[in-house]
């Protein structure tokens, strides 16, 4: 048994692309009211202790500020940045607090430093992000359950959840990177810059998850060849802007473009793929790494990542497990 972490992301689905798409605002109202939902539902159903930390919109804090069992909760203070290292500060502390089990209410960018930072971690990843390839939309209530179910151990782990494949990059000098979703080569683009991918721009893709009911990089993949979370295999896409396959897809939500296929392949699980510079290296949306005109990384998708509740399935096993029974003697 251990205490669960929720992470929330307040800069999530708050981006520059709902002006340069047609993606929804994810409001703090909104994520505040989850929060709530999701304690409630973990302390239901076996969580004996939740860690939340405070950040600059006091989401967490005002969720819950009317639960009874303030004991309970635990609310984690650091100094913050400001930026990302936030979210890496609150899973080392948590960690570190003992949760081994972790909802993160963010975008697959959030997912991903998660994963990053605590890379045997049980995630329940809940979509508050821009594409949402990697997190679900489930009701917090239901979400806060299962997690609370998986937490107190109630509910097996590696009987019902899944172990998340990731792309995974080695640079030459020794650095490692990964993506839980994507990672792209991009030409002729700029670093850190937030806009949506121009379909021109895209030279090769690495997808961990190849679905064509979803948007943004996957689905590039998906309409050509699917490949699931648990399939035993990742897809691998040389792209051209005159080639002779030509596809749209939604690059970002309600913004479509064309993207010329030269090539696209099932790539094994630990096979490993050299990608040669000059461009833009992006994981999961994130323009990470820049490679010059002679530098290069060595890419491969394996199934290491967290583990990963999927709600229903784990509701299912309690049913089955008779958990939430209970007889008046």
């Amino acid at each position: 048994m251990h205490p669960l972490g929720i992470i929330v992301n307040p800069m999530s689905g708050r981006d520059v692309r709902r002006v340069a798409a047609r993606a929804s605002i994810s409001a703090h109202h909104d994520k505040q009211q989850q929060v709530t939902r999701l304690v409630l539902g973990a302390l239901q159903n076996g969580a004996q202790e939740v860690y939340l930390a405070r950040e600059p919109f006091r989401i967490s804090e005002r969720a819950v500020e009317n639960i009874a069992e303030k004991t309970r909760i635990k609310m984690l203070e650091f100094k913050l940045k400001h930026n990302a290292h936030d979210t890496v500060t609150a899973a080392e502390r948590m960690w570190a607090a003992g949760c081994r089990t972790f909802i993160v209410l963010g975008g697959d960018g959030t997912n991903r430093i998660v994963a990053r930072t605590c890379p045997d971690a049980v995630l329940l990843p809940l979509s508050t992000g821009t594409n949402n390839v990697f997190p679900q939309m489930v009701e917090a209530s239901v979400a806060g359950a299962a997690a609370g179910l998986i937490c107190s151990g109630q509910v097996p782990i590696e009987e019902n959840c899944y172990r998340c494949k990731q792309v995974h990059v080695e640079c030459d000098d020794g650095t490692t990177d990964l993506a839980l979703v994507d990672a792209i080569l991009l030409k002729n683009d700029q670093l850190g810059s937030l806009l949506p991918f121009s379909a021109s721009n895209i030279s090769q893709i690495f997808l961990a998850r190849s679905e064509a009911a979803s948007v943004g990089i996957s689905p590039i993949g998906g309409f050509i060849l699917p490949c699931g979370t648990e399939d035993k295999f990742g897809v691998k896409l040389q792209c051209k802007e005159d080639a002779d396959l030509q596809i749209e897809v939604p690059i970002s939500p309600g913004l479509y473009n064309t993207i010329g296929i030269e090539s696209c392949n099932r790539v094994s699980l630990g096979e490993r793929t050299k990608v040669m510079g000059p461009g833009i290296l992006a994981f999961d949306g994130d323009r990470e790494i820049q490679l010059g005109e002679k530098q290069s990384v060595t890419v491969s998708i394996r199934a290491d990542g967290p583990w990963i509740i999927e709600p229903k399935r784990v509701m299912k096993a309690a049913v089955s497990l008779k958990v939430f029974q209970r007889r008046i003697q």
